[in-house]
């Protein structure tokens, strides 16, 4: 029994790409609550999967600063493809990890040239405060016991498998490249260890195509 982490709610969730199953849990040491929807039967062979940082900039204002409410469509286009799979949905971790208004105070000294991680030092701010802990015991009260992990974040993935989560395969997660994004992209290749490779990534803002591929 998991004392840390309660399951509080289950309900069919229909949305534009189909209908999940919506499971609500709340930690209770801290009374985050967080959101995993589902499709099909997550038990068994390894499940698509994907760890979301609730990015309310991203997920519900469309901000272009970073890939995030694109990346939350393409889980769930993903996983409604393959009618099986599972998203968690991670609340509290807004600007990874150091909340909505510390994050609009980075981006006011990002747009005076200080990258990412720069910003977050300057702030006297972790770079990355975030924990996937409950991520693990979200899934593992689901019955998921392997997954297919839709990130280019290492850090997700060995999270997963330190919490006894089989991590059987990477599912690159990439996306059109924007103006506005790549200088975040290539700060996350670059000082953040994500799984990208320089050719993914343009050389300049001058340089974005159409058809530039990132991933986060």
């Amino acid at each position: 029994m998991n004392d840390r982490i309660v399951k509080i709610a289950q309900a069919r969730l229909p949305t534009k790409h189909g209908e999940f199953e919506s499971h609500a849990f709340r930690n209770a040491q801290t009374g985050v609550e967080h959101l995993v929807l589902t499709k099909g039967d997550v038990t068994g062979a390894p499940v698509l999967a994907r760890l979301h940082s609730e990015c309310l900039t991203g997920d519900v204002f469309g901000s272009l600063r970073c890939d995030c409410g694109e990346q939350l469509e393409l889980a769930l286009q993903r996983i409604a493809t393959e009618k099986r799979g599972v998203l968690v949905y991670l609340r509290g971790q807004e600007g990874r990890g150091i909340g909505l208004a510390n994050k609009i105070r980075a981006y006011q000294l990002q747009d005076v040239g200080l990258d990412t991680v720069d910003a977050n030092l300057a702030l006297d701010l972790p770079v990355d405060a975030r924990s996937y802990k409950d991520a693990v015991d979200m899934l593992r009260m689901l019955g998921v016991q392997e997954v297919r992990l839709m990130s280019n974040n290492p850090e997700k993935a060995a999270s997963l498998e330190t919490g006894g989560i089989r991590v059987v395969e990477r599912v690159a997660h990439y996306l059109p490249v924007t103006v506005e994004n790549h200088r975040y992209m290539e700060t996350k290749r670059t000082r953040m260890g994500h799984a990208l490779s320089r050719s993914e990534l343009p050389a300049s803002a001058g340089a974005v195509s159409e058809d530039g591929l990132i991933g986060a």
